[in-house]
């Protein structure tokens, strides 16, 4: 039975679902500055580079990590804008300068929809202004998202650069499939 789960698909899918886990894990549990994770270029990537299918991955490692973390209200603000962020990514596959406007379009998205999460739970006045405030107030946390966001986005640039297109490894990695 353990033999026939541990076929190279399913290996192949238990190093793609461990290492998401380890790099989202990484830059969600070192200190850092608020929003300044890899979480926005992961959900935007690694739809890009693996396929849809592997969105639930990433989600799953959200999930895990936000067990150790804590679930708030937001959570599900958050993991909304998260699977929205990875189904919209294909639209953006084109060349790099899509996909690092991908990447910054992918903030906007996140913070328009967590901050109006933040302002739906009662946090500022149910008014225009109070929205307004909201989103005013967030501003430094953007600044954080886009540049965490950029600067794994060039990760995974050079990532795909160097492995993705590279012929060697793509039949390495997924000559399984053959």
């Amino acid at each position: 039975m353990i033999n026939s789960f541990l076929n190279k698909k399913n290996v192949y899918h238990l190093k793609i679902f461990l290492s998401i886990l380890a790099i989202l894990s990484f830059t969600r549990f070192i200190p850092h500055p608020p929003n300044f994770t890899s979480l926005i270029a992961l959900a935007f990537y690694i739809p890009i580079f693996l396929g849809i299918s592997y969105l639930p991955l990433l989600v799953i490692c959200f999930v895990l990590t936000d067990l150790i973390i804590g679930f708030h209200s937001l959570t599900l603000f958050t993991w909304g804008s998260i699977i929205f962020i990875g189904l919209l990514s294909k639209s953006f596959k084109k060349n790099m300068f899509y996909r690092i406007g991908g990447t910054i379009f992918s903030c906007i998205i996140f913070f328009i929809v967590t901050n109006f999460g933040v302002w739906m739970f009662g946090n500022y006045d149910f008014t225009f202004n109070g929205l307004i405030l909201c989103y005013f107030l967030a501003i430094p946390f953007f600044g954080n998202t886009i540049l965490s966001s950029l600067i794994c986005s060039v990760f995974m640039e050079i990532i795909y650069k160097y492995f993705f297109k590279n012929k060697n490894f793509k039949t390495a990695i997924f000559s399984h499939y053959n």
